[in-house]
Parts: C-alpha cells; structure tokens; sequence
C-alpha cells in the first residue's frame, strides 16, 4: 500500500484494532470505545477484509490474535502514537487555569507515602485539574500505559510497552518497623524469632527477604499478610510483630507517631523507583508539568 492508498483507509478501524489487541473482546472494546457492539464486529469485519487475515480467532472467552495481528500491532502501535503527537495542540500549559484530567497510577506505597506532598503542590499551582490515581504495580502497569489507561505511573517497573520512556525517581533502602519498647537494635537472632508483617498485592507470604534470608541458611515467620501500608501503623501497635517496608514508607509511617524505624540486621540490595510515562505524550505540555511535579515531590536528588 503506497500514500496514495491511504486515502482509503478509515483511521477509526486501526483506533478498533488496537482496542481490540489490548482487550480481546467484542464486548470490553466497545465499552472502551463508546461504541455498540455490532459496529466494532463490523469494524473487525472490514479490518480482516484489509489486511486479508482473520487477525482474531476466538479461544474460550478471549480472542487471541494471529500472528499477523501480533506483526501488525508491533508496527501499528508506534506510529499511531506518532500521528497523535503530530495532530496534538501544542498550546503552552497554564497550570493557573487549566481544567485537564490527569490519570495517573501508583504503586500503595508510592499513593500512601508521597502522593499527599504531590497533591499539596498539585492543588496549589493548579486548583482547576482533577486527579485520577489508578492502583499500579510492575505487573499493572504495561497494560494501563499500553491502553491508555494512564498517561504516567510511579512504581517499581520491569517490562514496559516498546513506546514508553522511563525515569528512574530514587533509590531506597527497606526499613524494619516495630512498635515495642524494647531499647537498642535487633539482632538478627531477634529478627528471625519474632512475627512478622507483610504488605502484599498479590497475598504472597514470602518477599526478597525470604530470598535473602535463605541464602544466609535463616528464615522468618510471616503471620500476617495485608494488601496495603494504609493502616499498618494501627496494626503493629501493642503487639510484637515487624515490618519491612520502604524507607519513604516508614519515614511517613513513624511520622504518625507509635512505631520507629531501624536498619535491616542483614544486608539488602537498594530498589529503584521508576516513573514510566507514554511515548506519545512526550511532549505534551501538560505531561511535562505533570512529570515535573512527580519528580520534584516523588523523587529523592540525593540518591540518584
């Protein structure tokens, strides 16, 4: 297909074949599209006649692409983050009167921790924008990126969509947190017999210091498993039980009052903080501001 060609092409069908790459549903892409369910398998049925391949073929519930679907998303995705950059209003961004909605994810503990300072300086510049926080982690976040979902995300971040850029915001440490009135530091003795806490999105019972304990021929025992920090200080208080968290974390945590914060009597790696945002709103004024922001509030300069 030469330029000329494209003269007939409905741009509307590769927006519906996307959604669909993401979704893999009829059903979810329509609901993603403002759109009823007959015109996005009338789109599917145009999309096939065009690039003359059932693009999609239905596996249970899911439909699972072909491999000249995948071919085509690979290419398509970029350049359709292309064309939005180029047609974008490049007008200046005044944070005084802007009314935009920013849709962002973060990982608990970035939310708990850093989000209020963030949204202090958000409502002071900018009283007018909305602030949408979707809950994202390493696994959450390539797909609310790749979709749109979010234009930003704060987190600890692995794989990302080919189109996303990345920044790395801090690097911390993990902080042990107690409530006792024991005096002085534990030992590792000490930090192997008592109970533990540990926040967990997944449920899990085991974190990287399990893995580290296991090296040394040590273990601990986890006895409770929360899903979020909101809340922990409440429920270490007046009992024995320990806590791993980030040094952000505990530094917001102890703040509160009733618990303190101490090294690790064992050797731990420092983790990087990521912020991920879309390739396609690089260069968005109102991106930029944003990120600015996160970095200025999220970040830590003294670590990088």
């Amino acid at each position: 297909m030469n330029r000329n060609d494209l003269r007939r092409l409905d741009l509307n069908l590769l927006i519906v074949f996307e959604t669909l790459m993401h979704e893999r549903s009829v059903t979810r892409a329509a609901e993603k599209l403002f759109l009823g369910q007959p015109a996005i398998s009338a789109a599917l049925a145009r999309l096939r006649s065009l690039f003359d391949d059932p693009l999609f073929v239905r596996t249970g519930r899911s439909m699972e692409p072909t491999a000249r679907a995948e071919e085509i998303f690979a290419l398509l995705s970029p350049a359709l983050d292309s064309i939005s950059t180029a047609v974008s209003r490049a007008a200046d961004f005044d944070p005084a009167t802007s009314t935009a909605v920013f849709r962002v994810g973060l990982s608990d503990d970035v939310e708990f921790a850093l989000l209020p300072a963030l949204l202090r300086r958000l409502r002071a510049e900018a009283p007018g924008v909305v602030l949408v926080v979707r809950r994202a982690n390493y696994l959450l976040m390539p797909n609310l990126l790749a979709s749109g979902e979010i234009s930003v995300g704060v987190s600890y971040t692995e794989e990302l969509p080919a189109n996303a850029k990345r920044k790395t915001l801090r690097r911390s440490k993990p902080k042990l947190l107690r409530a006792d009135s024991v005096p002085g530091p534990l030992s590792l003795d000490d930090y192997c017999a008592r109970p533990h806490a540990l926040v967990s999105f997944a449920g899990d019972l085991n974190g990287f210091i399990d893995d580290q304990l296991l090296k040394m021929g040590r273990s601990r025992k986890v006895v409770l498993a929360v899903p979020q920090f909101n809340g922990l200080g409440t429920l270490l208080a007046g009992t024995d039980l320990l806590s791993v968290v980030p040094d952000y974390t505990a530094a917001a945590l102890t703040a509160v009052g009733g618990l303190r914060a101490e090294d690790l009597p064992l050797e731990t790696n420092s983790f990087e903080m990521s912020m991920a945002w879309r390739g396609a709103q690089d260069n968005d004024p109102a991106e930029r501001w944003l990120r600015s922001r996160i970095q200025m509030f999220c970040g830590d300069p003294d670590s990088l």
